[in-house]
């Protein structure tokens, strides 16, 4: 795992890392997930900033904002969801960092969506004891069909 990871509470500077970390389109397209222009970005930040339900923390990797980690509630369900930049990739920042919010956040169970084209996430959320419980199928913001796994632990 990577060494020199760590969490701490967002701070404002974060956001506009956060904000770069969403527009990389391969990262987008992993995710299945559309980015948000500037406006719309700092309006869904705002508004999880302010939800006492959300936990959110910021990844730093040596030292500096890699992206972050949340927990969340959806139709009823406690979820969890990261987002890290491209430049931090494949170094293990994201299960470490995973494994430490698993740490602080105690509830259980949790639940995690991730796309099954993304290889890389599932390996993360399964290295950190999540196992496969259901599938998914949506349309994206395109509508194409859009497959997930859905995740739980504990």
């Amino acid at each position: 795992m990577a060494s020199g990871v760590s969490l701490r509470e967002p701070v404002e500077a974060d956001v506009e890392s956060f904000f770069r970390h969403q527009l990389e389109p391969e990262a987008r397209r992993m995710a299945a997930f559309p980015s948000r222009d500037r406006a719309a970005f700092a309006a869904h930040w705002a508004k999880t900033a302010a939800d006492p339900s959300v936990t959110r923390l910021t990844i730093l990797a040596d030292g500096r904002p890699a992206g972050y980690v949340a927990c969340f509630s959806r139709l009823g369900l406690r979820e969890v969801c990261y987002w890290l930049g491209k430049e931090f990739w494949g170094r293990g920042v994201a299960t470490k960092a995973l494994a430490l919010f698993l740490d602080r956040v105690q509830e259980r169970p949790l639940h995690a969506r991730v796309a099954k084209s993304n290889v890389g996430s599932l390996r993360v959320v399964q290295a950190c004891g999540f196992t496969i419980a259901g599938e998914d199928r949506f349309p994206d913001h395109n509508g194409a069909p859009v497959e997930e796994f859905l995740l739980k632990l504990g």
